[in-house]
């Protein structure tokens, strides 16, 4: 082909898919979209994704097929998202530890949050209950502190795995009350509570979900609540912060995330939609439900700012810790 007749060519070609760009947009979504959970199913974060993929899918009038993508605190599935096609057909489930705590424990990691995604909402911020076997014979924090000083080294705590804010609202307490505590880890946290009702663990900060059907019935107790304030399903329970550790505060949040490089008008389609879903009263309740407070919708300034206020307190507190992962 002639020099200028190829110059022509990519000229037309360029202009043809600088066209062809918006017409996409406008279109999206044209086919499924695949949202991503990094945990297993039947968990809190499974069901949570997809109740939001139901009414996502609802509102942008697509099927939203969720996969599940388990494994290493759920790095696994953050780098598939990180490494998949940024035309906003896969999105991503994520979460605190995945954003914040990864990032901050692991000196290695497949993929970095800054440089691999767009978090388009935040959807939830969960506080988590501090709750005991029965045979632990304490009522209150301060009696369990008392209890455990009496026998160091015998109380054992589960966590999804180590690393995750389960397991670090653990490690915080250990260091706040000064008491020994040995850290279980699973893989996921169903596998921890099933331990806690037989009663081979003694304690676990469990998400509100999974913990109010249990401690409700009496098979396990609840001590405290590791929000800043009192929960209105248990509003007799203290918070920690409230039985002697005023510093102490701990809450679970999920978002959406994109691929980086997802066009910014299809990522603005799918915030619109997230925005319209996070303002639905039968989704909200639906959260409510299973133990997830809904978040009001955010700016994109809001939502940058509630992750780096985060990432300020968990850096505090990991290096407190004196805690490394490799």
């Amino acid at each position: 082909m002639p020099r200028r007749a190829s110059s022509v060519f990519i000229v037309a070609l360029t202009a043809l898919l600088a066209a062809a760009l918006p017409a996409r947009a406008a279109d999206y979504p044209s086919r499924p979209i695949k949202l991503v959970v990094p945990y297993a199913a039947g968990g809190p974060t499974d069901v949570l994704g997809r109740i939001v993929g139901e009414y996502l899918g609802r509102d942008l009038k697509q099927v939203v097929v969720v996969e599940n993508k388990a494994g290493a605190q759920g790095a696994i599935g953050a780098e598939a998202v990180a490494r998949s096609d940024p035309d906003g057909y896969t999105l991503f489930v994520t979460a605190a530890s995945i954003f914040v705590l990864n990032p901050l424990l692991y000196k290695k990691l497949p993929y970095d949050p800054a440089r691999d995604f767009r978090l388009l909402s935040v959807i939830t911020d969960a506080p988590m209950i501090m709750e005991v076997h029965p045979s632990v014979p304490a009522r209150t924090i301060a009696e369990f502190v008392a209890y455990a000083k009496k026998n160091p080294g015998k109380l054992n705590f589960g966590s999804a795995g180590t690393g995750g804010t389960v397991h670090l609202a653990g490690e915080m307490f250990k260091q706040m009350a000064g008491v020994e505590m040995t850290h279980v880890p699973y893989k996921g946290a169903g596998p921890a509570l099933t331990d806690l009702l037989s009663g081979n663990i003694q304690l676990m900060f469990d998400t509100l979900g999974t913990a109010l059907p249990p401690v409700k019935s009496g098979m396990l107790r609840a001590l405290a609540v590791t929000s800043t304030e009192r929960i209105p399903d248990l509003p007799d329970l203290p918070t920690i912060a409230e039985s002697g550790y005023p510093d102490y505060a701990v809450s679970v949040w999920y978002g959406i995330a994109a691929p980086s490089k997802v066009p910014d008008e299809i990522a603005d389609k799918i915030k619109a939609s997230l925005d319209r879903v996070l303002n639905d009263e039968a989704f909200r309740a639906s959260l409510v439900r299973i133990g997830f407070p809904p978040l009001r919708v955010k700016s994109q300034a809001e939502i940058d700012k509630f992750v780096d206020t985060d990432r300020a307190r968990w850096a505090g507190v990991v290096k407190a810790l004196n805690i490394s992962l490799d």
